[in-house]
């Protein structure tokens, strides 16, 4: 039997990033479960976005909320504790980042964080599988890490459905292009933690969009438990 549920994160980059923690509010409010934040140093990816004075900041003002942190960094075991004392609920760093994933994972659970391991579209999912039973969650990107707007990567889902066989109560998220159309794909292939930029945070009534979300999602978890 499934052991997992159904959560929605926002990916809160897509936001007014000059009202950061009312935009992150305002998603709670909407229904949100947690908070997806976009960590990217330059390097890693081409792009930039902000760090753990920022995060600190956030989390002084929401006090309870998940924050479930994307680390698309070069060295991530270096960050580990500047975002556990900044209040990051969960670590979730990319396994092309760093040659030893074991002692990144290590790190993180010593910093009393949970783990997460981020795979980009070109990874093989099978690059993970000595790491999961040590990690909370597996993130498989829908896009190229980087950038947002682009169109959500059908031909990833064999990883989530590949992931969601072996391991029935893994965490499983999907990161990139995510809406109320591509879910679908998403949530039947076996994905349960959906990161949604601009198709909720944009929408004028966001707690629709993640209600729909969250309505594909729990439909295909309950027919994935009728099928067993």
């Amino acid at each position: 039997m499934a052991h997992y549920e159904c959560k929605i994160g926002p990916s809160i980059l897509n936001s007014d990033l000059a009202a950061l923690a009312d935009e992150s509010q305002r998603m709670l409010d909407s229904g949100a479960d947690y908070l997806h934040l976009d960590v990217m140093d330059g390097h890693f990816v081409p792009n930039l976005t902000f760090g753990h004075p920022v995060v600190k900041c956030l989390r002084s003002k929401i006090k309870s909320a998940f924050f479930d942190m994307h680390m698309m960094v070069l060295n991530p075991e270096k960050w580990v504790e500047p975002m556990a004392d900044a209040g990051a609920d969960q670590y979730t760093f990319h396994i092309e980042a760093t040659e030893t994933p074991g002692d990144a994972i290590r790190k993180i659970k010593e910093a009393g964080m949970k783990v997460g391991i981020a795979l980009k579209p070109n990874t093989p999912v099978e690059t993970v599988f000595p790491y999961v039973e040590d990690a909370d969650m597996v993130l498989i990107m829908t896009v190229e890490p980087g950038f947002g707007g682009q169109s959500f990567m059908t031909d990833m889902m064999p990883k989530v459905a590949a992931l969601r066989s072996k391991y029935k109560s893994l965490d499983i998220e999907v990161d990139g292009g995510v809406n109320t159309t591509t879910i679908n794909d998403a949530a039947e292939a076996g994905a349960n933690m959906i990161v949604s930029g601009s198709a909720v945070v944009k929408s004028d009534n966001p707690k629709q969009v993640i209600d729909s979300l969250r309505g594909c999602v729990q439909e295909w978890i309950m027919k994935s438990q009728l099928e067993r």
